[in-house]
Parts: C-alpha cells; sequence; structure tokens
C-alpha cells in the first residue's frame, strides 16, 4: 500500500499565534486554502497586535491506493 496526495482536495494551512510571555495569544486563522492567505492573515494580526510567532500546521488529504507494504 501506498498513499499519494489526493489531486482533487484543497490544502489547508492554520497558524496559531504563539507570542506570549505568561500564555499565548492563540488567536487563530482558521483553515485557509492556500500559503498566500495564511500569510496575509499573520501580516494582519501582527499589524494590530505587534505579535511575531506563529505556529503552522498544513494539512494535505491522502489517497490510500492498494499494493503491497514494502
Amino acid at each position: 500500500m501506498t498513499t499519494v496526495p489526493d489531486p482533487m482536495a484543497l490544502p489547508g494551512y492554520e497558524a496559531v499565534c504563539v507570542t506570549g510571555e505568561e500564555h499565548n495569544c492563540g488567536a487563530v486563522s482558521g483553515t485557509l486554502h492556500t500559503s498566500d492567505e495564511l500569510t496575509r492573515w499573520i501580516a494582519g494580526h501582527c499589524a494590530t497586535t505587534g505579535h511575531e510567532l506563529y505556529e503552522q500546521t498544513t494539512r494535505t488529504l491522502l489517497r490510500a491506493e492498494p499494493g503491497a507494504w514494502q
């Protein structure tokens, strides 16, 4: 069996603001579908708050393809 990215599925990008000393800000972008959209969200949050540290998650849907496990 192998896995391959599903060409019909949109990727998912999400960022969480982890700026803070006592606790993280915690603002979340929600799922966006391009890295440019994510960059714009981060730029807007940074412009509003001055926060500079973010954790990014990228999601890709995978399709399992039958075959022998190697």
